[in-house]
């Protein structure tokens, strides 16, 4: 499989390969939801179990275009929805869980409840962003945008793991992995997170993390620029040409998810991982599109 570089070229490797995986959408009351799973549906990746809202999901014509693939589970409100599409994923009829129109908060109680979540004891649960820039010659992934504040060294063994895992989805044999930091350099004294570097790259060189290259400290220009990295002199396998970046700490992550989006017109796609099911969970305020890639992403 060549490396899928683009949203497009991944829309694409889905249409061919017809394989509909069911996703199971909670409280889909925006229209924005709606048209994403309408879009999926009609490139034919997904089957869809809308959870709630089935009034507002009827009257939209475009989406019912698709009634063939869509069925309906009766939700009061978006609480007894997100219970009852986790449950669908739990019992093995969904392969994919969706957000709608509710808090995120409402949602992770939840994927989290020690009852019925989805979330295996000791999987850490963390957050991964597929971003297509412009100015970037290929999808550049990262982590961790929205779930772990501060991450701990086994929470950022998780997230190199589940990086290069989705990277290889994408047909990226040995996906490389910059282990950010604001410099090169191990500061123990104003930053001991970058003491555990040494240690996440040895775990990474001994085939811990699958195959993959893993470095740093560096920061966001060096991982991903050859020519600052030559200017600085520095040497290293990521060779400015990081297919994956690891921030320090989730202000970090989620300032640059917002960042690209404003200023470089890139375009996004988000996952949670650690779960026993992908978990396509958009911000309310996401576009059509950004929505779509995500359902895309899930579905890889």
């Amino acid at each position: 499989m060549e490396a899928i570089k683009n949203f497009d070229e991944l829309i694409d490797h889905l249409r061919i390969r017809g394989n509909r995986k069911r996703v199971a959408v909670v409280w889909p009351e925006d229209q924005a939801t709606q048209m994403a799973v309408s879009r999926a549906l009609e490139v034919g990746f997904i089957d869809s179990v809308m959870v709630g809202c089935k009034e507002q999901c009827l009257s939209n014509k475009v989406l019912m275009r698709h009634s063939d693939n869509i069925t309906f589970v009766e939700a009061a409100d978006s609480d007894e929805a997100a219970a009852k599409a986790v449950k669908l994923v739990r019992d093995g009829n969904a392969d994919i869980l969706m957000k709608g129109m509710l808090n995120t908060d409402n949602l992770l109680r939840a994927i989290l409840n020690k009852e019925y979540g989805i979330l295996p004891k000791g999987n850490v649960l963390t957050h991964i962003t597929a971003s297509e820039i412009p100015a970037y010659p290929k999808l550049l992934f990262f982590s961790d945008s929205a779930v772990i504040p501060y991450p701990t060294l086994d929470q950022r063994a998780a997230q190199i793991k589940y990086l290069a895992y989705v990277a290889r989805a994408f047909g990226i044999a040995q996906p490389k992995i910059a282990l950010l930091h604001c410099s090169e350099k191990v500061d123990e004294r104003h930053f001991p997170f970058t003491v555990g570097f040494k240690e996440l790259i040895a775990r990474a060189c001994n085939g811990e993390f699958g195959p993959c290259i893993v470095d740093g400290p560096m920061d966001v220009k060096t991982a991903c620029s050859y020519k600052s990295m030559l200017k600085k002199h520095i040497e290293s396998p990521i060779n400015g040409e990081a297919d994956a970046l690891l921030f320090p700490d989730i202000e970090a992550a989620n300032m640059f998810y917002k960042t690209i989006g404003l200023f470089c017109g890139a375009s996004t796609a988000a996952v949670l991982q650690g779960t026993v099911a992908p978990v396509v969970l958009p911000s309310r305020g996401d576009s059509i599109m950004s929505k779509l890639y995500s359902l895309a992403l899930a579905a890889l």
